[in-house]
């Protein structure tokens, strides 16, 4: 196809005058969408530090925050395109068919935005909280849209997707804050029983970190054919709930040894004690 240039010029004028006539819309357009962002930004700022203020909860606060932060550039982005001169009405139909094609591929992912919002109003956990959940244990550092932070003792991070975390058992060690030592220690049946509480309750004492109060309990839990098992349950504050774990082997062993008791090899029974 060959172009004289006088087509080429008549090209080129209903481009230029085109361009003049939009113009305003597009320099509207891009104005509105950077000077939004700026907004939504300061916004979103705003949002936080006031729910901050009013001493919301933390993870109530960011989940909030994500969701205004995203529905707000869904606007923002519907006002640019129709500041372009696009149809919105068509526009929403075809983003509403696209929504519904989405979220049927998409179903693992609404199942843990609705599990985060279950985790949000319902509060099983917060932020710093240490729980057990789906075979992991760790420290709450943040909740999420879709899944759920956990920094663990080692210090690695894992997340957890809401919708598994919202339907599964979850154990809150920070919800009370007290905590109980299940500890089991096996002796042979030569040893004096009366003098192993006598020393492992003189450790209880002695200990400043157990508390006194729930008292600690030292009893027969269990008589196997090769060792009498008792049960050491010291009680201790969640801050100091390993340090009076680990302290109560330490100290027993090292007391048995100095009075000649011997201890037997602990083999965990089938049973749970939930006492």
């Amino acid at each position: 196809m060959n172009l004289n240039p006088n087509q080429l010029t008549d090209y080129a004028n209903t481009f230029i005058t085109v361009l003049i006539d939009y113009s305003p819309k597009i320099i509207s357009a891009f104005l509105i969408l950077f000077v939004g962002l700026y907004v939504i930004r300061l916004i979103n700022r705003f949002i936080r530090k006031l729910m901050i203020k009013r001493d919301l909860d933390p993870t109530l606060t960011k989940f909030l925050a994500d969701i205004l932060l995203w529905v707000l550039r869904v606007l923002l982005f519907v006002t640019f395109i129709s500041n372009l001169g696009i149809e919105t009405s068509s526009f929403v139909a075809i983003l509403g068919a696209m929504g519904l094609a989405v979220g049927l591929s998409l179903q693992g992912s609404l199942s843990n935005f609705a599990g985060g919002m279950l985790i949000i109003l319902f509060k099983p956990f917060k932020v710093n909280d240490t729980i057990e959940a789906q075979g992991v244990t760790g420290t709450v550092s943040e909740i999420q849209i879709f899944v759920t932070k956990l920094i663990t003792a080692n210090n690695q991070t894992i997340f957890i997707p809401n919708g598994s975390l919202s339907n599964g058992n979850i154990i809150n060690y920070s919800l009370q804050k007290i905590r109980r030592a299940d500890l089991t220690i096996a002796i042979s049946y030569d040893t004096d029983i009366k003098k192993v509480k006598e020393i492992i309750t003189a450790i209880f004492k002695n200990n400043p970190k157990v508390l006194q109060t729930p008292a600690p309990v030292v009893s027969v839990k269990n008589l196997t054919d090769s060792a009498i098992q008792l049960a050491v349950r010291p009680w201790a504050t969640n801050e100091d709930f390993w340090d009076v774990y680990a302290d109560t082997l330490e100290s027993c062993k090292l007391a048995f040894d100095a009075a000649g008791i011997v201890t037997q090899p602990y083999v965990r029974e089938s049973t749970k004690d939930n006492s």
